[in-house]
């Protein structure tokens, strides 16, 4: 009798386990994005609200980073094309964490130089930078700071897949190798 009652928990056990693990949903993080609205590159309001039902990716850059913002929007370009050929429905989402320098005319020419396509990419800035850091902490769990001598932000460089719930459920590597399959087929499995 306990050894059915053992055999019979384990199979529920395992058919529990399969059945998350079967969904193919990203779930590497689980971190809630908190309440924002701010301005994107053509000066309209862009908000977790209004990204709601919507899956996105996220990165935080700004316009005149020497070192790895160039490559990272490089990369989030490619993506943005990558996932229009999968036929993969994505926003993309780009904080500045220079919003001093970074208004929406700025962010707007630098993306351009990426040949950003603006209909589901968004540049945003209209904080203060006290602002941004303490909304990327929270939301991202990704500290920020400037530095003093160099004049530049220092940032991470990933790119973060939020669900349609606004909840961080991954992440990956911005910067040297993306994994541009890896990230559509997530982005995949969020919209079924």
């Amino acid at each position: 009798m306990k050894k059915a009652f053992v055999y019979g928990l384990l199979i529920v056990i395992i058919m529990a386990l399969a059945a998350a693990c079967g969904s193919g949903k990203p779930n590497q993080l689980h971190i809630p994005v908190k309440p924002f609205e701010f301005t994107n590159q053509d000066g309209n309001p862009v908000s977790l609200s209004g990204l709601k039902d919507k899956v996105w990716i996220a990165d935080v850059i700004f316009t005149h980073c020497i070192a790895v913002c160039p490559l990272m929007t490089a990369h989030m370009s490619e993506l943005q094309k990558r996932l229009k050929a999968a036929g993969a429905k994505a926003e993309l989402i780009s904080f500045s964490i220079d919003p001093e320098n970074d208004d929406p005319a700025a962010l707007k020419s630098y993306l351009q130089k990426f040949d950003a396509d603006f209909t589901n990419w968004h540049a945003l800035t209209g904080y203060q930078f006290d602002e941004i850091k303490t909304f990327i902490l929270r939301s991202f769990k990704s500290p920020i700071a400037k530095d003093a001598t160099s004049g530049q932000v220092i940032h991470d460089t990933y790119f973060y897949l939020v669900n349609q719930s606004g909840i961080v459920v991954a992440k990956y590597d911005g910067e040297a190798d993306p994994p541009y399959d890896k990230i559509i087929k997530d982005v995949q499995a969020l919209q079924r």
